[in-house]
Formats: structure tokens, sequence, C-alpha cells
């Protein structure tokens, strides 16, 4: 397709000389933006999709896929109705649960927190939890009033195990002198860090009788958590379960839970995309500028190229060749440059964090402790195609330009 004549000359008009120096500067530009354009790309969007896989794993992973909420707060016969839901197609596991907010204290300190009661065999299978631990042991759940925390929350209320724990629940107890808060004490058994700042900071696990006698629930949950074999794929799921919880509860699964959230994400990994191409399509104008410098300080050249029997097709694919060498190395040098900070991120990031004394990546804000990263190849390759493919549109004007040169005109004028 490209002789190595053509290759000889092209590669010839790249090399920087005394009299086009500043040519070479703009196509050095020109590559340095493609390069960072491409890394910058890839590297944002490593990060989104991390951030979202990370956040939606955790997430479902501590609160379940759907979860069946009772009418007026409570659902009586859990276990009767637990066992229909387990038999619906789809069904991996109903997990009954007692859920409710609570004002954790201790030595002077308070904090919020939300309180969950697990049956002791739900506690040990959650994998979330147990896989977690900071401190302390699942062993024994069950066996008295023991309470399993985020690990952020027992730090800040300077709790470790086997330490006392008090909970006051904004549901009173009616006395003849009025309403007194509900409270009751709980022993530190185990502390656990999921990853999710607010899980970590506001989750408090005890016994479900424990929860149920705390909330004065009888025999009664406040929910059922469902978790299914495919959470993108359940609406068939979701509709059996609607058949068997008639008259009982309300339905609802993790989209409508974390609806804004992850909308939110969506619409910011698109506009980020859009962002940052614009870097590619600057680099790519940059190529257009320098091309055409090149053509204008070349016309002679061509000219006598003409002259001497090259064709216009052939003095074109030189241009081109120029050109688009900048879009492929800076193209290659950015995927190398973009994949290595990626599969580093949350290296560099804590880098930086201790070089300049402040904290990057908040957990407060950002929902996870770590920053993550997850490349995917067919992302990698749209970048690739975009970045090849403006930088090749960006050499057809200037070689076109120099292909209808008229050798006869330029050289009158030499």
């Amino acid at each position: 397709m490209f002789s190595s004549f053509e290759w000889m000359v092209a590669l010839r008009y790249l090399r920087s000389r005394r009299g086009d120096g500043f040519i070479s500067v703009i196509a050095g530009f020109s590559l340095v933006g493609i390069s960072l354009g491409v890394a910058v790309l890839i590297l944002v969007m490593a990060v989104m999709n991390g951030f979202r896989a990370e956040l939606m794993e955790r997430i479902l992973g501590l609160n379940g896929h759907a979860a069946v909420v009772g009418y007026g707060g409570t659902i009586e016969h859990y276990d009767t109705l637990s066992e229909r839901i387990r038999l619906v197609d789809g069904v991996v596991t109903v997990t009954p649960l007692v859920e409710g907010q609570v004002m954790a204290t201790n030595a002077g300190r308070a904090s919020g927190g939300v309180l969950r009661g697990l049956e002791p065999e739900s506690m040990i299978d959650h994998e979330h939890i147990a896989n977690n631990l900071v401190d302390g042991t699942l062993e024994g759940f069950g066996d008295e009033p023991t309470a399993v925390m985020g690990y952020r929350l027992a730090r800040q209320l300077g709790l470790g195990v086997g330490s006392q724990v008090t909970l006051i629940s904004p549901q009173g107890t009616q006395t003849p002198f009025g309403n007194a808060p509900r409270m009751q004490s709980f022993t530190v058994s185990a502390t656990f860090e999921v990853g999710v700042f607010d899980y970590d900071n506001l989750f408090i696990y005890v016994p479900m009788q424990d929860a149920q006698l705390y909330y004065r629930l009888g025999d009664k949950v406040t929910g059922l958590e469902v978790f299914l074999e495919d959470p993108d794929n359940m609406e068939p799921s979701l509709a059996a379960i609607n058949a068997e919880i008639i008259g009982v509860g309300v339905l609802t699964d993790w989209r409508k839970m974390n609806q804004s959230l992850f909308s939110a994400l969506k619409v910011e990994r698109n506009v980020m995309f859009l962002i940052l191409t614009l870097i590619i399509i600057v680099a790519a104008f940059n190529i257009i500028s320098s091309l055409i410098m090149l053509v204008k300080d070349k016309s002679r050249d061509v000219a006598i190229l003409r002259t001497m029997g090259a064709s216009r097709r052939s003095i074109m694919k030189i241009f081109i060749i120029s050109g688009a060498s900048i879009g492929v190395l800076g193209t290659f040098l950015g995927v190398l440059l973009g994949l290595g900070l990626a599969m580093n991120i949350d290296s560099i990031q804590q880098g930086l964090s201790s070089l300049m004394g402040t904290e990057l990546w908040n957990p407060e804000i950002r929902f996870l402790v770590e920053m993550p990263a997850e490349i995917k190849l067919s992302e990698v390759l749209t970048t690739v195609l975009i970045a090849l493919g403006l930088s090749l549109a960006a050499t057809l004007p200037p070689s076109y330009r120099a292909a209808k040169l008229d050798p006869v005109e330029v050289l009158r004028f030499e």
C-alpha cells in the first residue's frame, strides 16, 4: 500500500532540522496531546468502571438484590413466607431480619447507627461480614446479647472487642411518667470493615431474638432480604415473589433503592467520556496545523518530486504517513501509560497523598475506602479506534492540499 520511497521521504520530513524546528515542536505537542488524551481516557473509564463494580458488589452483598417490607413495618409467620419465596426460580437465599435506627453510646460518646438483627446461621454465612473481620470472631453470636459493628463506628466510640455499647432506640417505652428511652447494652464481639464508608460507620449486627426483644416485636420481623442468581435479569423472579407476598408487604429491588446513585454514575461516566475525547480532538487539530505548515515548507520539495515523476497519490501518501505516524505512536504510548496508571492507581493515590500531606480520596465522600479500577478491553479498543480514526482524518486535508500543488506554479516563484 505504501512504498519504501514514500516511507523514506515521510520519515525524513518528521526529523527535526534547523530550518523546520518549529514544525517539529508542533508535531511533538500533537504526539504528547494524543498520548495524554488516550491515557487519561483509559484511566478515567477504568476508575469509573471499578467504582461502579465495587460499589454494586458491596452494596448488593450487604443489602440483598430485593427486599420485602411488611405492611405496618412488620411481617408475621416469616418462616413460612421465606420458605415459599425460596422455592421461586432464580432465588438463592432469603434472609429474615429486624432493622431499625439507634443511637450508639459509650463513655460519653454517641453516634447514630443502623441496628440489624440476624439469625446466627445467617450471620455466619454473611460473606461480606465474615470475610472482612478486623477483630474478634463470630463464634458464640446469639449465645448472649452480642454486637458485631463496623470498624469505623467502633473506633469513633472508643470501643473494642469485649467492650459494652449501649443502644438507645427512638421508639421509647411508655411509662406513668411519660415516654422513656429504650436502652440496652451489648457486648462487642467483633468489628468488620467491608470497604464502604457508610456501612463501616453505621451498621451494628445483633442476634435476631435480641433485636426482636429490643424492639418489642414478639415473633415478627421487619423485612426479608432476597438474593437472586442474576441481579441484572430478575424480572421473572420478582413477578413470582410479588405473587407470594400479596397482602403481606411491598417488594422493592436494588435498582429502585439505589436508582439515583447508579443513574448519577452513568451520567457522569458518559459526560467524562465526551469531555476527555475533546483532548484527542484538540491533538488531532494540532496534527492538521503541523502538516499544513509542513506542506507549505516542503512545497518546493513536492514540486521537484512531481517533476521527477512522483504521482499525486504518492505525494498524498507521504504526508498521510507523516501525520498518521504521530497519531499511531501517540496512541501506542497513551495506551501503555493509561494501562500502567490504571493498574497502579491506588498505590499512586496513596503515594501522592503521603507526598502532599492530604487525603486525596476521602472515603466519607467517595463511599469506598480504596480507589478501584476495572479495565475493560472493549473500552480500550474503542479509545484506540477513536484516536487512530481522528489522527488519520486529520491527515487528509493537508495531504490532499499537498497532492494538488502545481509544480509549475511553485517553481516559477522560487
